[in-house]
């Protein structure tokens, strides 16, 4: 069976992620602890007991879920024994969960990641004054109908679509008032939903313009290594092994749109036949189910799913 590992992005966090790997494996305390130290911050007690006001500031929320993805990765390699290219054929990851499929795959370390992430949280953060972007979900319009209506919306502003999730799915983002006169339009044309999303920034449109430049300066001088396993990159869907192209992929997504469904389906056309999500909750597989149901897709953030996993894989 041809497998892909795939990561989760922002959404997925809740308080009191990533305590239980912590309590079962030394391996997951000592992602936990390295990240903390490289941050210079007290993150996973922020991870296991909030608040989540503060867990959800998108500088925290970013490097947080890495670290659950990761302390599951570690287990998985070092006390599974699993071999990263011999288990999966791609590793993908929903927006900041590029990184922890490019960390994953030994193109970053852990500690570099998790300082990229933090820095890619606050530039995101920054670029954009609070209550002048907004993001909004349209769900059971196809992703054309949704491109037309943020034409229609956008008019002086900007309103694009942000994240193709999945079939009937698409998340569009911009200036606060087109994005409002986007979900009335969807409304109008039979959407099935239309809601203004409790985010902090309008991500993946061009007023993150600002984050994108900040990232580029940061991304110039980290060491990225080619991966051990290919990624699908959010911007291409599309497989890439090369690190210079991956530097300019990751600061394009900072303003670019989160092609998962397309990539989802690439990885299909590819023969990948199995998804495993690595850390913590379940939206991408519930994404993977609605864009195709002949894709088989499990999770693994807890210790029984994660102890589930290494037997499969060792089978």
């Amino acid at each position: 069976m041809t497998r892909a590992f795939i990561f989760p992005g922002q959404g997925s966090q809740a308080v009191g992620m990533g305590q239980d790997l912590y309590a079962a494996f030394a391996e997951a305390r000592d992602v936990f602890e390295e990240i903390d130290e490289s941050l210079g911050q007290n993150l996973s007690k922020l991870m296991f007991e909030g608040p989540e006001e503060e867990l959800n500031l998108t500088e925290n929320t970013q490097p947080a879920l890495m670290a659950v993805s990761m302390a599951v990765v570690q287990v998985l390699k070092k006390q599974g024994g699993i071999d990263l290219p011999a288990a999966v054929r791609f590793v993908a990851g929903h927006s900041l969960g590029e990184y922890s499929a490019l960390t994953a795959a030994e193109s970053f370390t852990i500690a570099d990641s998790a300082r990229l992430l933090k820095l890619r949280g606050q530039a995101m953060q920054r670029a954009v004054p609070v209550g002048m972007g907004s993001m909004a979900a349209i769900l059971g319009l196809s992703f054309e109908e949704v491109e037309q209506i943020t034409a229609n919306a956008a008019g002086d502003e900007i309103c694009t679509a942000a994240n193709d999730n999945s079939v009937g799915q698409v998340v569009v983002s911009g200036h606060k008032e087109a994005v409002a006169r986007a979900v009335e339009i969807a409304a109008e044309r039979g959407a099935k939903r239309a809601v203004i999303l409790p985010v902090s920034a309008p991500f993946h449109c061009e007023l993150m313009a600002p984050a994108a430049a900040e990232m580029q300066e940061a991304l110039a001088g980290a060491d990225i290594k080619a991966p051990i396993v290919p990624l699908v990159a959010n911007v291409t869907a599309e497989a890439t092994s090369d690190p210079d192209e991956i530097r300019k992929l990751l600061v394009t997504q900072v303003t670019g749109m989160v092609r998962w469904r397309e990539s989802v389906l690439w990885m299909k056309e590819q023969g990948v036949s199995e998804m495993v999500e690595l850390g913590a909750g379940k939206v991408l597989c519930g994404l993977a189910r609605r864009i195709d149901r002949d894709i088989e897709c499990t999770n693994a953030g807890t210790p029984e799913e994660l102890e589930e996993l290494i037997t499969k894989l060792k089978g």
